[in-house]
């Protein structure tokens, strides 16, 4: 059996501690390599919460007389004092990462990230985002370096504020490898929209089909990666167009486009106005906070 654990102040027995809004206690993970069975019971549960995320292979949970097999992508909540009875068997390859923790403000900042109170367990996906979290705990649990403590409680609300993205977002159903890909082009993209970007020589430079590249890039943005970039673009024209004396000629050059007047047909149809009238009637706006910003002190 692996094990990798660590413990806050060394302390492995539960406690109850209410000095600072979330706190948190221990964090560990559990491979079963050469061990059958590993059961656990406590029949009182424990004086802090408990949550457990089965990042591979499945394990067996019993709540009262129902008794469920939850495979990978699952976390399993416990409250304080609930009974916690599970078990891991090594014919099912189990990882699983646990986390306790306890506080005077858990229950809130858990309904604050969506987390169900009243779910014994929920769905949240299979990604190593949870599992990077989770080494990270334990690292910072084992290490103790300046500062540990408060940076554990922002560890844990990352994982929450993840999972609860992922609870939420319809578009995170997408594989994590694939969604990081996505991720890195749209990187590229705001580094290089006022170059000449072809998406079909970009999409093979990561070894991606177009026609799939085009089809994940689209479920992950809502839009096209040529719809993206045309985005950023006008965006960044519009901005220009009231922050500078450029002329119309320039931005368009400035943003990736060498036609002014193909330019200027691009932002009427992306704002609904022209470059010049944009400008105009957004000009004494600017005006205005630059001599508010010059008169503060």
């Amino acid at each position: 059996m692996y094990l990798n654990a660590g413990y806050l102040h060394n302390c492995k027995l539960p406690y109850k501690d209410k000095s600072k809004p979330l706190i948190v206690c221990s964090c560990g993970t559990y491979r079963l390599i050469n061990k059958e069975k590993l059961p656990t019971w406590r029949p009182k549960g424990r004086l802090d919460f408990q949550l457990v995320y089965i990042a591979a292979g499945k394990a067996r949970f019993f709540f009262g007389e129902e008794v469920m097999d939850i495979p990978a992508g699952h976390m399993i909540l416990f409250q304080p004092r609930q009974e916690q009875h599970y078990e891991y068997y090594a014919q099912d390859k189990p990882e699983v990462f646990w986390l306790h923790f306890t506080g005077s403000d858990v229950k809130n900042i858990l309904r604050s990230y969506n987390i169900p109170l009243d779910e014994r367990y929920f769905y949240t996906g299979v990604t190593s985002i949870y599992q990077q979290l989770f080494t990270g705990m334990i690292q910072e649990l084992q290490n103790c370096r300046i500062g540990y403590e408060e940076l554990l409680a922002m560890y844990l609300r990352q994982l929450l504020l993840m999972v609860q993205r992922y609870r939420q977002d319809p578009k995170s159903n997408i594989c994590p490898l694939h969604q990081e890909e996505i991720d890195l082009a749209r990187r590229y993209f705001h580094a290089h929209y006022n170059e000449e970007i072809n998406i079909e020589q970009y999409a093979q430079s990561i070894h991606m089909s177009p026609c799939w590249f085009n089809r994940t890039f689209k479920a992950t943005t809502g839009c096209t990666p040529t719809q993206y970039i045309t985005d950023i673009r006008m965006k960044v024209a519009a901005q220009l167009l009231v922050t500078t004396h450029d002329s119309i000629k320039e931005i368009a050059s400035l943003v990736g486009y060498d036609n002014p007047y193909y330019f200027s047909r691009i932002f009427r149809r992306a704002t609904g106005v022209s470059p010049s009238s944009h400008r105009k009637s957004n000009l004494h706006l600017h005006s205005s906070e630059e001599k508010h910003c010059s008169s503060q002190p």
